[in-house]
Formats: structure tokens, C-alpha cells, sequence
């Protein structure tokens, strides 16, 4: 690791969602999304997995999204501190209720539409390049209420309409877009990741998968779309990624490991490939799932795959086939995850594997030879605001060079990566858990979890890092 060379255009930058940072959730004409009735505190994730009843929020309850950050009435100062970092790009997302406030709405908000117009015009101007999610955990509540979400085909005619809008208003701003973020959490996390409610004596499996194949008709639709209105843009898909390790050389284990990388992989498969891959075909077999298509679904996955592949990761997993072993599971995160030896874990029992990121690259580069985008990575923990307005976030810095070095060995593999986008470079709302200490940024804000404080800005240590790592292209890394 004696040289580092990142791309000439390599677009450093970080990644906020419209539900974890605007806030002002019915302004402006905005309707209720999904994310806007999960409070914070126990009942969070039971509605995350699809335990809910009600869809308006509850008196006397806190929930996270309807401030956040209010990055809404303070995007031009917070675009002017990460351009003062030197990003050259930010990834962030699009509430699709902000512009149908009900999902299905005839005509747009044009007050929703300017936001967005305003607020890439602010990116552009310091030279950032926005990169999109049209849907990031992010699904009006009466699309839940009256169509049951992405159970039902319905939504792709809904969101193929919510696309179209957004491509075409915003054609000659942003070109890279992303159709569905972490598409695989709508297997762990229904309600977060579709909008889907499991009612009991549901199918659950029959559910989630039928759900998923319109998300990827949905997905294929925008990708032909985007490529017909913006002819020059890149759209891409994306998914929670990290690849599962075998706790041992069992072959039992092994095959194990493979399946729960399969389980994450299929959705990308299809979206990158365009058809079924055998091995789903089978698990739908033995599970009694039946996949509805329509006439033309297959050739609609065909000739619509992704330009490339954008992916999130956090940790690398660990599984076995051996009861005694998977009794020492780690917590804190979606994805289980046997004890890994070899790694320490962050104060949220999150797995920190930095060379897991190379192998990960390595993996979905040589499986789909598609350039890649980290769009999300980063260490999550509980910061100090000392005196003088100081944040020693060190241990920050040091998961960050670490997996910075990392990904400039995957470069030198040969993996063709387009950018890294940290994740929350300014302090957001948890999206599993709803915290604010659990933080991620370079700016610290000042809130709590019970949604007090000022929302006041504070540069922490890691802000004059990062800026330093972009101003460099990373060299500098070699030289901490």
C-alpha cells in the first residue's frame, strides 16, 4: 500500500436520504410517507418488519422524520460546508410523497419539484454532482393504505409515472440515478423497505417475493425511461451489501455462506442481468412460491439491466452450520451474524472489516463486470461535543483511512470503481433505530434523541480529514 492512484474523476463525496434529513414532512404540500410513522424507541421496529395497524401518526409520540435535520430549510448551508470539504458529489434521494403528496396523484407538486430544482442548482453551483435515489425507503402512506404498496402491481404504473416526472424536470441537472435503494431489505425490513404490511395468516415468503418482482419491473421501466429521456445518464441499482464468510472450512458452512450471499445477490442478479438466475428458480420451487408475471415481464428485464452497480457497506458477515458456534451471534445489526473472531465491532455490535470491502468489490465486480459506486459506507458511534465546539471523532478517521486504503486495492485489482459516498456526512436520523447519537458525520448537529437542541452545526475533526483526503485523491493517505 506504498502507492495509492484513484480515477482523475473519482467522485469523492457523501450520502444523505430525504426521510433521515429534510424533515418539514407535510410542507410545501408534502404527503405522509412510510418512514414518517415509525416513532423512535421500542415500537420502531416492530412496524419496520410490518406489525402496524394505523397509518396516521400518534399524539404524544416523537418521530424522528418530521424535523430530522431540516436539511429542508438548511440545504444551503449544509451544501456550502461539505463544498468547503471539496465533494464532488452527493448522494441523496427524492421523497416521492413530496412530489404526489398521495403516490398516485394526477399532476405533480410543483412546490416539491422546485425544492429539488433548488436544491441541485446549489450542488451545480460549487461544481457537486448529485446522484439520485428515486426511492429510498420512502412510500406515501396511501398507496400502503389503499393498494396495499408493492404487494400489488398497481405501483409500478405509479411509479413508472413518479420516474418519468423526475427525469424529465431534472434531465439537465443530474445523471446518475439509482432506482430502488437497498433493494434487498425488503426481504428483513418489509415496512421500510416497500411499505409492506404482513397480515397474519399471509404467505410471508409468497408476499415479499411477489412484492420484489414488481419492484423489479419497476426498476427496469425506470432504467428505459431514464435511458430514453437522458440519453447521457448512468442508472444504476442498489443493495446492502457485504459478503457472509464460512466460520470454518466445513463444506457445510462454505455452501451455507454462499446461499446467504445468494439471498442478497438474486435482486442485483436480476437488475444487472435481466432474467431469473437458476437458484432463485429452485428456492421458489421448494417454497411453494409462485412468481405472477405479465406477457412481457421477461423481455422487460431483458433489455433493461443497469449501467451499474451501487452498493452499501458496513460490515462483512460471518455464518456456520454448527449450533454451538451460532449461539454466539453478534447484535445490533439487520443482518445476523455469528462472532467473527478476527474482528473487533463497533459500539452498536456492527462488524468492522475493512479488507471485507475489497473482497466485496472484488466479488460483485467479478460477478457482474459492472462499474461500481459505494454510495454508502461509515462508522456509526457516539461523539463527544467538548469545549470550544471540538469532536474528536479519531476512531472516525481511523475506520475511514482503513477501508480508504482498501478500496484503492480493489482499484489496483482492476475493480472499476466510480466513486465513494460516506454515509451521513453530516448527522442524520438513524433510519433502524431512530437515534441521533448514533452518529456518522463529519458535522456534528446538535439534537438528541429526544429532539431537542438547536440543529446548530459543528465541524468535527473527521470535516478537516476528509477535506484533505479529497484534495489530495487520496494520496495523503499514505502519508497520516
Amino acid at each position: 500500500m506504498n502507492n495509492i492512484k484513484f480515477p482523475e474523476h473519482f467522485l469523492w463525496g457523501g450520502a444523505i436520504a430525504a426521510n433521515q434529513a429534510e424533515g418539514a414532512y407535510l410542507e410545501d404540500g408534502k404527503g405522509l410517507t412510510t418512514i414518517d410513522l415509525m416513532p423512535s424507541g421500542k415500537e420502531r421496529f416492530k412496524i419496520a418488519i410490518g406489525q402496524i395497524n394505523d397509518f396516521n401518526p400518534k399524539e404524544g409520540m416523537y418521530y424522528p422524520s418530521h424535523e430530522a435535520i431540516d436539511f429542508y430549510h438548511r440545504y444551503k448551508e449544509d451544501i456550502a460546508l461539505f463544498a468547503e470539504m471539496g465533494f464532488k458529489s452527493l448522494r441523496l434521494s427524492i421523497a416521492w410523497s413530496r412530489i404526489f403528496p398521495n403516490g398516485n396523484d394526477e399532476i405533480p407538486n410543483e412546490k416539491g419539484l422546485q425544492f429539488y430544482d433548488d436544491v441541485f442548482d446549489e450542488l451545480l453551483k460549487y461544481g457537486i454532482e448529485p446522484v439520485v435515489t428515486t426511492c429510498h425507503f420512502d412510500v406515501p402512506v396511501h398507496l400502503v393504505e389503499k393498494y396495499g404498496s408493492w404487494k400489488n402491481r398497481k405501483m409500478v404504473e405509479f411509479y413508472e409515472r413518479y420516474v418519468k416526472i423526475i427525469f424529465q424536470r431534472y434531465k439537465n441537472k443530474v445523471k446518475y440515478w439509482m432506482t430502488f435503494n437497498e433493494i434487498n431489505m425488503l426481504l428483513h425490513l418489509p415496512f421500510v423497505g416497500a411499505g409492506i404490511v404482513l397480515k397474519e395468516g399471509e404467505d410471508k415468503k409468497q408476499v415479499l417475493y411477489q412484492a420484489a418482482h414488481h419492484q423489479l419491473i419497476a426498476s427496469a421501466l425506470a432504467v428505459k425511461a431514464c435511458h430514453e429521456i437522458i440519453p447521457n445518464a448512468q442508472i444504476g441499482c442498489m443493495l446492502a451489501a457485504g459478503s457472509v464468510y464460512p466460520y470454518s472450512a466445513n463444506p457445510e458452512d462454505v455452501w451455507k455462506a454462499m446461499e446467504l450471499d445468494r439471498e442478497s445477490f438474486f435482486l442485483i442478479d436480476v437488475q444487472s442481468r435481466g432474467t431469473y438466475p437458476g437458484y432463485a428458480k429452485r428456492f421458489f420451487q421448494e417454497h411453494h412460491i409462485t412468481i405472477q408475471m405479465e406477457e412481457n415481464d421477461e423481455q422487460l428485464l431483458k433489455e433493461h439491466t443497469v449501467d451499474f452497480i451501487g452498493f452499501s457497506y458496513y460490515a462483512s458477515r460471518c455464518t456456520s452450520t454448527d449450533p454451538e458456534i451460532l449461539s454466539q451471534m453478534t447484535e445490533g445489526n439487520i443482518f445476523t451474524s455469528v462472532k467473527n473472531p478476527y474482528l473487533k465491532e463497533s459500539e452498536w455490535g456492527w462488524t468492522i472489516d475493512p479488507k471485507g470491502l475489497r473482497i466485496t468489490c472484488n466479488q460483485l465486480y467479478d460477478r457482474y463486470q459492472k462499474p461500481l459506486f459505494i454510495v454508502e459506507n461509515g462508522l456509526g458511534a457516539v461523539d463527544v461535543l467538548e469545549e470550544n465546539d471540538v469532536v474528536n471523532d479519531d476512531y472516525r478517521i481511523a475506520y475511514l483511512k482503513a477501508h480508504f486504503l482498501e478500496m484503492a486495492e480493489a482499484i489496483k485489482d482492476g475493480v472499476d470503481i466510480i466513486g465513494y459516498t460516506s454515509w451521513g456526512p453530516i448527522d442524520i436520523i438513524s433510519a433502524s433505530t431512530g437515534e441521533m447519537k448514533k452518529r456518522y458525520g463529519y458535522i456534528y448537529v446538535d439534537k438528541n434523541n429526544e429532539g431537542k437542541g438547536t440543529l446548530r452545526r459543528i465541524k468535527k475533526k473527521s470535516f478537516y480529514w476528509y477535506k484533505n483526503v479529497i484534495e489530495t485523491n487520496g494520496e495523503c493517505l499514505i502519508q497520516d
